[in-house]
């Protein structure tokens, strides 16, 4: 099983386009280094599980926001938005194993989907879990995921019922110890998810537009302030700050993947003012567009 470093892209929805494994075995595992690149917002339909491994991060999730250190980790449930990134520049370090439900919970007719995998899925109130090892239950998840990570980038025969086997207790931990709660009526934070979704979508679609937040605003159907209050309860900032951190975050791809010229990338990513891309990456990344590509030429 091979291991990447993770580089987040999505489509205009927000969602990833990456697949994580492949259909016979439906498991991608990652190094995340926040050093080069934060994890912008995203979702995706597989379930993810994290430990970080140096450093700490802050991780946000639904309408949850946690700062965790080294030797903690997390959950992140199925079509959950998320991003994470190194506030404090611990120069945090993670991996993380992202896989299909499919890949513990079998076919959707098996007791182990019906009985453990939906409820799971369906949880009104399960987007984000931290998971720390000074809670019992809570270090029997993390070596959980710990053994199902190592067995699963080792490769050794059988390396695939191991994985498999931890993921499954991972899960069993999980079922054990959260609270069951049915799937209620869409609430506040579900219809705010929905829009966020909707309003990052017309973000992504007309990124070399001008983007105002009666704009995007508008691509909802919602007032200014009602965009304003559902950005911040969301993922905690403005929709104008959200629009210039994703530009920055998708010039420092581009300038990563490809040798185009630096204001070729900064127009397409909606900067017409080269001093003022320049200034705004800055402000973001720490280094200039031309530091940041020399520094990260390896990739």
């Amino acid at each position: 099983m091979a291991i990447a470093e993770c580089r987040t892209t999505v489509d205009s929805r927000g969602r990833e386009l990456l697949q994580h494994g492949t259909t016979a075995f439906p498991i991608a595992c990652y190094h995340d280094d926040f050093s080069k690149m934060d994890v912008p917002w995203h979702w995706h339909e597989e379930l993810e599980a994290v430990v970080i491994s140096a450093g700490s991060c802050t991780i946000a999730a639904g309408n949850k926001k946690q700062i965790l250190r080294t030797g903690e980790g997390f959950f992140i449930n199925s079509g959950v938005l998320h991003a994470a990134w190194d506030d404090a520049a611990t120069g945090c370090r993670f991996h993380s194993m992202v896989f299909h439900p499919r890949l513990v919970g079998a076919s959707m007719d098996s007791i182990f989907h019906q009985r453990f995998i939906q409820p799971l899925l369906d949880h009104s109130d399960l987007d984000l879990i931290p998971l720390s090892p000074d809670i019992p239950w809570q270090k029997a998840a993390l070596e959980a995921i710990e053994a199902a990570w190592q067995n699963c980038t080792s490769e050794q025969p059988g390396f695939e019922f191991r994985t498999r086997d931890a993921l499954s207790e991972l899960i069993w931990q999980l079922h054990c110890n959260l609270p069951s709660v049915r799937r209620s009526c869409p609430g506040k934070s579900l219809r705010d998810a929905e829009r966020i979704k909707i309003m990052l979508s017309f973000i992504h679609e007309n990124l070399t537009s001008e983007l105002t937040t009666s704009r995007i605003a508008a691509s909802a159907a919602i007032s200014e302030s009602e965009a304003l209050r559902c950005f911040r309860a969301t993922i905690g900032t403005s929709p104008i700050r959200y629009v210039k951190q994703y530009r920055i975050q998708q010039a420092a791809q581009q300038l990563i993947a490809s040798d185009d010229k630096i204001g070729e990338i900064a127009v397409r990513c909606g900067f017409q003012d080269m001093s003022y891309f320049t200034k705004s990456f800055r402000e973001e990344s720490g280094c200039t567009p031309t530091e940041y590509r020399s520094k990260n030429a390896n990739l």
